[in-house]
C-alpha cells in the first residue's frame, strides 16, 4: 500500500511537471497503487556531480525528465547569479529527450535574465566546448549521455572563465563546485520563470570549429578510411573537417551513419566495448581500407582499428592511440614550452617520452576534468579513448580533432 507521504510527494510532483507524458505515467501508477514503480522513481533526486546529471529516462525525481532538468537549470541559474556569471551556451545530442531538455533549459536561463545561446541542431560535445570559449560564455550546458545505452540521457556542465579562483577555459566542473550547484538545485523552484528570448548559435561558429580542427593537419593524405559515428551526431561535423583538410571522403558505415536514439546495431554504443566496431571492420575488409575510425555518439571519444603485421584488423587500446598522438604532436612542433599530461590510470610511456624531449609532464587524477586544468596544457589524454590535441581550440576530450 502506498504511504500517504509518498502519495503527497507524487501529487506535488505531478502539479509541477511540465511534461504531460511523465505526469500521466505517475497519475496512472497512483491510480493503480503501483508502489514498486513509484518507490523506484521517488528514491531521491537524481544526483548531480562533476559529470552533471546522467540517468535513465522516466518520471519522478530519480530519473532524467523535463521536470528534473528544469529544476537543475533553475539551480544553475542561482549558482550563476551568486558568482556573477551572465551567459550560457546550450548544446544537445540526438537522444530521446535532448531537444526538450535543451529547450526547457534555454527558456529557464533566458527567463532569469541570463544571456542564452542555443545550438541550432544536434551537434558533437566538442563543438559545445569550443563554443563556450568562442562566444566567451560563462557556462556551457551539453545535453548528452555520451555512450550510455539508449534509455539514458544526461546534462553536462562546463565553465568558461575563472570561477572560485580556478581558470576553467571551457572545461568541465570539478569539486566543490558540483556540490554548490547541487545545493542550489535542491532549493530551486519547481516552476521557474520562462522566456523564449534566447539566441540561436550561428553556423559561423560551427564553421569556425571545423576550420580550427582542419588546420591541425599540415597536409592531406590518400588514406582509405572507414568511419562510423555509432548512430550518433559526429558524422556531419567530421565529414566537414575532412573536406576542409582536403582528405578524400571516408567510407561511411551506412547502418550507423545517421543519428538514431535507439542505437539499433549496438545496445551499448561505447567503442571501448568488445564487438562495437565489428560492423565497421567488416566494411574495412570489404573495401580494403587502411584505417577504421569510430566516434562515440557525442563524438568526444575516438577509437581506431588498423591491420596488424598478419593483416588482421585490431582495435587499438586508448594508451596506444594516446602515445602515438603525443609523439606526432611533439615531432610536429605543437608541444613547445607548455605541458603534456595523462591520467594516473593511463600508461607511463608518455611521461617517459616527455622526459626524453625535456618537456613538462603532469600525471593527473582520473578524468578530463583534471587533465584540462593542467597549467599551459598543450596535449593530454586518458586511456578511455579521450584525447585533447589542441586545448586552445577545445579544452576537453575531442574525438573529431583526435581522428
Amino acid at each position: 500500500m502506498i504511504s500517504e507521504q509518498l502519495k503527497q510527494e507524487v501529487q506535488d510532483w505531478i502539479k509541477n511537471d511540465p511534461d504531460k507524458k511523465t505526469a500521466g505515467q505517475l497519475t496512472k501508477w497512483l491510480s493503480e497503487e503501483n508502489e514498486e514503480e513509484l518507490n523506484r522513481c521517488f528514491s531521491g533526486f537524481l544526483q548531480f556531480g562533476t559529470a552533471g546529471l546522467r540517468g535513465a529516462l522516466g518520471p519522478g525525481p530519480s530519473c532524467m525528465n523535463r521536470a528534473v532538468v528544469s529544476r537543475t537549470a533553475a539551480g544553475i541559474v542561482s549558482f550563476m547569479k551568486k558568482n556573477n556569471l551572465k551567459s550560457v551556451v546550450i548544446g544537445r545530442d540526438a537522444r530521446y529527450g535532448s531537444l526538450d531538455f535543451a529547450q526547457d533549459s534555454a527558456e529557464i536561463f533566458s527567463g532569469a535574465g541570463i544571456k542564452t545561446f542555443v545550438f541550432p541542431r544536434e551537434l558533437p560535445t566538442p563543438v559545445l566546448a569550443y563554443a563556450v570559449n568562442r562566444l566567451k560564455a560563462d557556462v556551457g550546458i551539453m545535453v548528452t549521455a555520451s555512450h550510455n545505452p539508449a534509455n539514458d540521457n544526461g546534462y553536462k556542465v562546463y565553465l568558461g572563465g575563472k570561477v572560485k579562483g580556478i581558470n576553467f577555459f571551457g572545461s568541465q566542473i570539478i569539486s566543490p563546485i558540483d556540490n554548490e550547484i547541487s545545493a542550489e538545485i535542491s532549493n530551486a523552484e519547481l516552476s521557474p520563470t520562462r522566456s523564449d528570448n534566447f539566441e540561436v548559435v550561428s553556423e559561423g561558429i560551427i564553421d569556425d570549429y571545423v576550420e580550427a580542427v582542419a588546420s591541425l593537419v599540415a597536409k592531406p593524405n590518400n588514406l582509405k578510411i572507414v568511419y562510423t559515428p555509432l548512430h550518433g551526431v559526429g558524422a556531419e561535423t567530421f565529414l566537414k573537417v575532412l573536406k576542409s583538410a582536403r582528405f578524400q571522403n571516408p567510407i561511411l558505415v551506412e547502418e550507423q551513419s545517421k543519428p538514431d536514439p535507439d542505437f539499433p546495431t549496438t545496445k551499448f554504443p561505447n567503442p571501448e566495448e568488445s564487438g562495437v566496431m565489428d560492423l565497421a571492420i567488416k566494411y574495412a575488409e570489404k573495401f580494403d581500407a587502411d584505417l577504421v575510425i569510430a566516434n562515440d555518439p557525442d563524438a568526444d571519444r575516438c577509437a581506431i582499428s588498423v591491420k596488424d603485421i598478419s593483416g588482421a584488423w585490431r582495435v587499438l587500446r586508448g594508451d596506444e592511440i594516446g602515445v602515438a598522438l603525443g609523439m606526432y604532436l611533439i615531432e610536429k612542433g605543437n608541444v613547445k614550452s607548455g605541458s603534456i599530461a595523462n591520467s594516473l590510470v593511463s600508461s607511463t610511456l608518455l611521461g617517459k617520452i616527455a622526459a626524453s624531449y625535456d618537456i613538462n609532464f603532469t600525471e593527473t587524477l582520473t578524468g578530463f576534468k583534471w587533465i584540462s586544468k593542467v597549467p599551459n596544457l598543450e596535449y593530454g589524454y586518458e586511456e578511455a579513448l579521450g584525447y585533447c590535441v589542441d586545448p586552445k581550440v577545445v579544452n576537453d576530450k575531442d574525438g573529431i580533432s583526435a581522428a
